[in-house]
């Protein structure tokens, strides 16, 4: 598998791509798909329904890794907390995580009721074609934390913030439950068939430098290696969004790093290019318009080179309103661009 090969810097016949969100409400297949569904989480725990829109983007757009169709919280639905997804506002927990008693209440071993997502990975395994991987994924445990103490979204992350400087015990509690539960479902991911995994901290900015890497980066490290010791030929990414000042600090055993698009890639090549295979960083909004395309992909090309050492991805997700046809000529033309 070219993606695979290049996440261990070895040789491909050129730089693999892949999106986040791939799978998504800009494809008119995916809504059809979400249509029979009923609801975001009732496509989420239909494993024949997840595996479909898994493997869309891969037979519409080309890309070289599947990545699956779940969502981050439902470590914290099967943990007992009620969620729900409500139009222009996002995933909403009405009673969030606050104290001590409330971290004790959640069921400690969510992972174990989360089959749905095991027998998606299974579905997409036996239909997606030999040259392609699929990539499993969990959110950090910061980022889920701050959902369940927020109790949704946030611009101003006051309600885990003030935890982080008051109750820095509470902090770690809920850290280390949530962290042991992304171990053991990510294990349980790749025991079904996932080729590589991704942890995305997509709240990592919401935290000065040493708290970021307290309460966030550390517990990422930790996670990823729990993995690396397991399963050592399974590609390790993570994807900490909004940190270009921290990349001196950055450490661990893992194989990839996710560049947002906030983040130089020259920057992200001088501090981590030569520990680490740098997974980015095109501005999603480039796909708006080709020829902003074409300069993006030229540029991040320039950096990295159309050699070993590089995935192409976006700088995060894609957005719901992005042309398929740009999609598919930013993967065909990243194809073209590196081949070697």
């Amino acid at each position: 598998m070219v993606f695979i090969d290049a996440c261990f810097r070895k040789k491909t016949p050129y730089t693999p791509v892949w999106l986040m969100r791939q799978a998504g409400r800009y494809l008119p297949q995916y809504m059809k798909v979400r249509e029979k569904a009923g609801d975001f989480l009732s496509l989420c725990k239909n494993p024949e329904l997840a595996a479909e829109v898994t493997l869309q983007p891969v037979e519409i757009l080309g890309v070289d890794a599947a990545i699956l169709f779940s969502d981050i919280l439902v470590i914290p639905l099967e943990m007992g907390m009620e969620l729900r997804f409500e139009k222009g506002e996002g995933p909403v927990f009405p009673k969030p995580v606050r104290t001590m008693e409330d971290i004790d209440a959640l069921y400690e071993f969510p992972e174990e009721r989360l089959t749905y997502v095991y027998e998606t990975i299974k579905l997409v395994k036996k239909r997606l074609p030999k040259d392609k991987a699929l990539i499993g994924f969990a959110g950090s445990p910061w980022t889920i934390a701050t959902y369940m103490v927020e109790g949704g979204g946030s611009k101003s992350y006051a309600a885990i913030k003030k935890k982080v400087y008051s109750e820095p015990e509470f902090m770690h509690a809920l850290l280390i439950k949530v962290a042991e539960a992304i171990k053991a479902y990510l294990i349980k991911q790749i025991e079904s068939g996932a080729d590589a995994v991704q942890i995305f901290d997509s709240w990592a900015s919401a935290l000065e430098k040493d708290k970021f890497f307290e309460f966030s980066w550390d517990y990422m490290v930790e996670i990823a290696e729990f993995i690396k010791e397991r399963y050592p030929h399974v590609p390790v990414i993570l994807f900490p969004k909004g940190i270009a000042g921290y990349l001196d600090g950055i450490y661990g055993k893992f194989d990839v790093f996710g560049v947002d698009w906030g983040t130089p890639m020259e920057l992200a090549k001088e501090k981590l290019g030569d520990r680490y295979v740098l997974q980015g960083n095109l501005e999603p909004a480039r796909l708006y318009n080709r020829d902003e395309t074409r300069v993006g992909v030229e540029k991040i090309i320039e950096v990295m080179g159309a050699k070993e050492g590089h995935i192409f991805n976006l700088g995060h997700g894609m957005m719901p309103d992005l042309p398929v046809e740009n999609a598919k000529y930013l993967v065909e033309l990243v194809h073209d661009l590196t081949r070697r």
